[in-house]
């Protein structure tokens, strides 16, 4: 029914109504059961005055309700207002109020929209963060980078929860020019694309391919010797409910004629990923896999070639197929660029080949980099050297080692900061005046630690690598017996001692001993060596020369707690002992031989205990000379 009084009401009051009571008008209706139609209202006068009466029930209510004194003050204002100008025309009150409704909605839905817009775009931004972050942290431990991933993708698949949210929203609610149904289907497929290429990034090698027998020498794996991998998600999922199996390849993208010999994996090649209970995470570790070499057609096992065994790089390949939340994600990754043996004899140049790849390259894939290998510079690999001896040995090398070892390999007075050190002269060219290559050298010295040095070597009191020139320039103002500890440059995996003492007119004299190798120690250890040390001359009482580690520690206190001592040991037995004895005749030399073995088990015990210190020596001396005459 038309009213006079519609043009005075306007949208004023009504709108500043809403703003208070809308939510209240909803739940009243809903509760009183009337699921009132402001369409219909505005055509029935009764539903209308129904409507109308609630209306001003709950603004009344809203008025005695309101703390703030200028929102009670407009309700108050408003309230009479309406009761006064419009109580006889309730189907006009109506309508306004549904358009006032639509009006709301409207705005509320475009709020909404843009509320889900910019908590996504939020979102988007943090996820696109991460992955940037993502591309630095190969360094980082893997329960940090995993949590990373995993909260990457809690982010995404929050954002595709919100984008389905929005697609429901704009079922209920749409205007003309709406621009979300056409943004929609691209974010969808964005965030699509993100999961996928993180999912599919988060499938890595946790445990590089590597035999028990050489936990610290991976990537070098020897034919039909079982070596252990692992792989894992980094991303920790929603529960799968299929087994996820991981297919193990060898050379599975291998160009033919890249290698001269061909191998694969014989066995036990697929697992079924588990999850682990310390990160939730899905992972899979191969322990007993084997690599055959395949024959050629021909019969033989491979043909020659320009690059050596050591020099031909391979890779171990994992795949397995991921379906979640709608994706086929196809999972595939492989291992760092290995290198396969045939004997245990090949593992140092293994071990160089491995250490000069990861060194000068970042491409997991390059697997005919020996055809063209890059130069390093004297920096980059004097870094790689001394972390070699710092995870093998447990202590790196300090300045001075590493200049005497820079002279080695690019001879004295070179700038190391310009030079430049090739692959050949690093492993395949031999030192000048030697039989072997540097890195041969090198790697029989950190063999010859690990297995015989050790605690003497963490402790710091094997000076090792020193010239002969240097070594004279630190004995010559020492006290007579101040020795030193260096690895012998004419032998492989050998160590001597130098020590310094006076002649006839007071002059400094320096002796080495002939370096001990691993044979040789396991005989008897460096520490025992260097306590029972003693040097037979003519005429001489044998007398251990040895007194002062360089500067000037007292033997004892250096290495008294690595003797091997066994006098506590009750035993009906006399005890005997290896002593390691040199002897010289005539004038100092600068050189003692030490012949192998040093002396028979307990000889030496048994003569010193029944002969006096003349009669010692003279049987030495005799013993000796029938020794010269038979040879």
């Amino acid at each position: 029914m038309p009213c006079a009084h519609s043009k005075t009401v306007g949208h004023s009051g009504v709108l500043e109504v809403k703003n208070y009571i809308t939510t209240d008008i909803n739940v009243s209706s809903r509760a009183a059961g009337s699921n009132l139609d402001l369409e219909t209202a505005s055509n029935h006068e009764s539903m209308a005055t129904v409507l109308f009466n609630n209306f001003l029930i709950q603004l009344e209510r809203q008025c005695s309700q309101e703390q703030n004194f200028l929102h009670r003050h407009n309700l108050k204002r408003i309230f009479h207002q309406i009761q006064v100008t419009d109580a006889h025309c309730p189907p006009v009150i109506s309508t306004h109020l549904m358009h006032s409704s639509v009006t709301y909605l409207t705005e509320f839905t475009t709020f909404s929209k843009e509320e889900y817009l910019s908590a996504m775009a939020d979102m988007y931004t943090t996820v696109t963060y991460h992955f940037d972050v993502l591309d630095v942290v190969t360094m980082m431990c893997i329960p940090t980078v995993s949590k990373m991933f995993t909260l990457t993708a809690q982010s995404l698949f929050q954002i595709k929860r919100q984008l389905d949210k929005l697609g429901e929203l704009i079922l209920k609610v749409t205007y003309e020019s709406d621009p979300i149904p056409l943004q929609r289907p691209q974010m969808e497929e964005q965030v699509k694309y993100l999961i996928y290429h993180l999912i599919k990034s988060s499938f890595v090698v946790e445990k590089e391919p590597c035999m028990p027998t050489h936990p610290q020498k991976p990537l070098i794996i020897k034919t039909q010797v079982q070596f252990t991998t692992k792989v894992r998600l980094l991303v920790k999922l929603p529960e799968v409910d299929y087994q996820l199996k991981v297919k193990t390849t060898f050379d599975k993208d291998l160009p033919p004629g890249k290698v001269n010999r061909q191998f694969f994996i014989p066995t036990n090649n697929t697992k079924v990923m588990d999850v682990e209970e310390s990160t939730g995470c899905l992972s899979v570790e191969f322990r007993h896999l084997q690599l055959k070499e395949r024959k050629c057609p021909t019969g033989g096992k491979g043909n020659e070639g320009p690059l050596s065994v050591t020099e031909e790089l391979h890779s171990l390949n994992f795949e397995a197929m991921l379906m979640l939340q709608g994706l086929d994600i196809d999972l595939e990754t492989c291992s760092l660029p290995l290198v396969v043996i045939s004997n245990v004899s090949q593992l140092p140049g293994g071990w160089a080949s491995v250490m000069w790849y990861n060194l000068l390259t970042d491409d997991p894939k390059n697997l005919g980099f020996f055809s063209n290998p890059l130069r390093a510079s004297w920096s980059q690999l004097s870094e790689v050297l001394s972390w070699q001896f710092s995870s093998f040995a447990g202590r790196g090398l300090n300045k001075e080692q590493l200049n005497m070892l820079g002279d080695k390999l690019l001879g004295q007075h070179a700038s190391y900061n310009d030079c430049q050190v090739s692959w050949s002269k690093f492993w395949k060219e031999n030192i000048p005046g030697k039989s072997f290559s540097f890195w041969l050298w090198l790697d029989s010295i950190l063999d010859l630690i690990k297995k015989h040095l050790l605690p003497v070597w963490i402790d710091g009191y094997i000076m090792g690598f020193v010239s002969k020139e240097m070594e004279r320039a630190l004995l010559k103002e020492k006290e007579p017996g101040t020795f030193l500890l260096r690895f012998s440059e004419s032998h492989l995996g050998g160590i001597t001692f130098t020590w310094v003492e006076q002649d006839e007119n007071g002059d400094p004299k320096f002796i080495s001993v002939e370096p001990y190798t691993k044979n040789r120690l396991n005989a008897l250890p460096i520490a025992d060596i260097i306590r029972d040390y003693k040097v037979i001359a003519d005429g001489v009482v044998p007398e251990n020369p040895l007194k002062f580690l360089y500067p000037d520690i007292p033997k004892d206190e250096a290495f008294g707690k690595h003797y091997n001592s066994q006098q506590n040991k009750v035993c009906p037995y006399i005890q005997t002992q290896l002593v390691p004895i040199s002897h010289r005749n005539g004038p100092v030399q600068n050189a003692c031989s030490s012949p192998e073995p040093p002396m028979s088990p307990g000889m030496f015990e048994i003569i010193t205990q029944h002969l006096s210190p003349f009669e010692f020596e003279s049987a030495v001396s005799n013993i000796l000379n029938i020794t010269n005459k038979q040879s």
